[in-house]
């Protein structure tokens, strides 16, 4: 009896504090909790420690991608990430950091790939769907997306460190108003029009200007 007390002592004493209130709550619907939405083919459901507190040190996304979708460019800062291709093909993009060279693997069904934490990258399908498995040595993973990066940084940072026109830049860049997280995002043809029309109403000024000043 004394030895069964002392393990059950010891048993009560390790408990991590998510047992603390009693028996933890051991399972979750993963598509109740969606990490982002483009559409209802291109969607990412997520699982961390924030839906199940007693999964310490790993979380997962349930990926689906369609054809020329894109799990945009990002990062990781705190967590490592494990690929793993449920249906479909997709196409996994990794730039190394210390070889500088961007590692490309096609990966199918039964495979594979890991990403370092805070190593670039991005996925897109190359078939008509393709589901994944997204796996993470992290309870909360953080990601740092490149649209944000992008629509973050002045304009005027890329003209000074890569002598990049900064009204070009910002006009290439116009379409990324959030994050984007999966892509391609949906082009807004009405600031399209609003930009032609812009640039036809300076095309129009610099004429009358030009003939102004020839007459004169």
């Amino acid at each position: 009896m004394a030895g069964s007390n002392n393990v059950t002592g010891k048993m009560a004493h390790g408990s991590p504090n998510f047992l603390s209130s009693g028996a933890p709550n051991l399972m979750f619907e993963v598509k109740s909790n969606t990490l982002y939405r483009r559409d209802e083919k291109n969607v990412a459901y997520e699982v961390t420690s924030t839906q199940l507190p007693a999964m310490q040190g790993v979380a997962l996304a349930d990926l689906f991608l369609t054809k020329n979708h894109i799990r945009e460019p990002h990062w990781h800062p705190n967590a490592g990430e494990l690929d793993y291709i449920i249906s479909g093909e997709v196409i996994v993009a990794v730039f190394d950091p210390f070889s500088l060279q961007l590692l490309t693997y096609s990966a199918k069904p039964g495979q594979v790939v890991f990403i370092p934490m805070g190593w670039w990258h991005w996925i897109t399908a190359v078939s008509d769907e393709a589901h994944l498995i997204v796996i993470f040595n992290n309870s909360l993973p953080e990601s740092i997306e490149g649209s944000d990066v992008l629509r973050f940084t002045p304009t005027h940072v890329f003209q000074l460190a890569y002598s990049v026109n900064p009204q070009q830049m910002k006009q290439a860049l116009s379409p990324i108003q959030q994050s984007v997280v999966i892509g391609p995002v949906k082009p807004d043809h009405s600031k399209t029009a609003e930009n032609k029309n812009s640039l036809d109403t300076l095309k129009v000024t610099a004429q009358i200007g030009s003939a102004t000043f020839r007459k004169g």
